[in-house]
């Protein structure tokens, strides 16, 4: 498996819920709690998106087409213009009506024919969509995100939003499948262009993976992750000598291949023992390529702070902060 998709799966990236908002101006919403990762798509009209609590980040303008995505932010604001105070607040799952009286409150549904809003000529149309990532893994991909970043409307990303708003346009069976499956097309589609359009900046990890012998070297540590490698049978893999593969490998990832190898085996260690409550340490040892417990216990203390032991009894916060909302 390619790393991106392994990272996203094991970050529960592909369990997506999907909202549409379709609203004349003035209108605003709130999201006081927001998962971890949010997508925002316009379809028509525009929306102005304010991160409250990352006042770095500018106020941004969201053009028919655009996609936004959201991360390391707990509190944000969508409308038609800054101008136009809250109308609505969405935290723990429900809707507060903020202030005035309007006769068409702002409201946001599941998509299908029973949509909020009134879809007259004029209004803006904005699907949302809500990844709740979790565990360790959920942790490592928030980490190579900005706090915002958009995606102007182009070919390959408006084909898949065509795909995203035609499913949204019908009420029929399976529909739910359809729609989260065609956001996680959105997703992955938005995140190559995002890294893409920003050139010499590309995040270290995308320029890894898109480098063909890193690239390489990197499905397989994902693939195999419990395999005994060495430096010299990764470099054998991406075709290159070890002092060159070595060399590569930790300009372009930001760490030597053997210590990328042990942080990612920490990480799939410590969603095993949260996730599952029969894992004993032993059992993740081996599943991450240790078949001594005791030096993967010193490993992990070193990586997490605390014996695995000790981990996997502790509630993860992620987890726990999503069962509420």
């Amino acid at each position: 498996m390619d790393t991106l998709s392994d990272l996203l799966r094991r970050a529960g990236a592909t369990d997506a819920r999907v909202r549409q908002l379709i609203q004349r101006p003035p209108w605003s919403m709130t999201y006081a709690d927001p998962p971890a990762l949010t997508v925002f798509a316009t379809f028509g009209g525009s929306a102005m998106l304010r991160l409250e609590d990352v006042p770095a980040v500018p106020p941004t303008r969201l053009a028919a087409g655009d996609i936004a995505l959201v991360a390391h932010s707990a509190r944000h604001t969508i409308s038609d213009d800054l101008a136009t105070p809250p109308q609505v607040l969405i935290r723990g799952g429900r809707k507060q009506l903020l202030g005035g009286s309007r006769t068409q409150a702002v409201m946001e549904a599941r998509l299908a024919p029973r949509t909020w809003g009134d879809g007259l000529p004029g209004a803006t149309r904005v699907l949302r969509g809500m990844f709740q990532l979790s565990g360790e893994a959920g942790r490592r991909l928030l980490a190579m995100l900005p706090p915002l970043a958009v995606i102007p409307a182009g070919p390959r990303t408006g084909a898949a939003l065509d795909l995203l708003a035609g499913e949204a346009a019908r009420d029929e069976p399976g529909q739910d499948a359809v729609l989260n499956r065609s956001l996680d097309l959105v997703l992955v589609l938005a995140l190559r262009s995002w890294c893409a359009s920003i050139g010499p900046a590309d995040p270290s990890w995308y320029a890894a993976l898109t480098d063909p012998s890193i690239g390489t070297a990197l499905d397989q540590l994902h693939t195999d992750p419990a395999r005994p490698w060495t430096v010299a049978e990764l470099a054998d893999v991406a075709g290159m000598s070890r002092a060159a593969f070595a060399a590569r490998f930790a300009r372009l990832v930001g760490q030597p291949p053997m210590a990328y190898l042990t942080d990612w085996r920490m990480t799939l260690a410590a969603d095993l023992l949260r996730e599952e409550a029969a894992t004993t340490v032993a059992a993740a040892a081996r599943a991450v390529g240790y078949q001594d417990a005791f030096a993967f216990s010193v490993a992990f203390k070193r990586a997490k702070g605390v014996s695995p032991s000790r981990w996997g009894r502790e509630e993860d916060p992620v987890a726990a902060e999503a069962a509420v909302r």
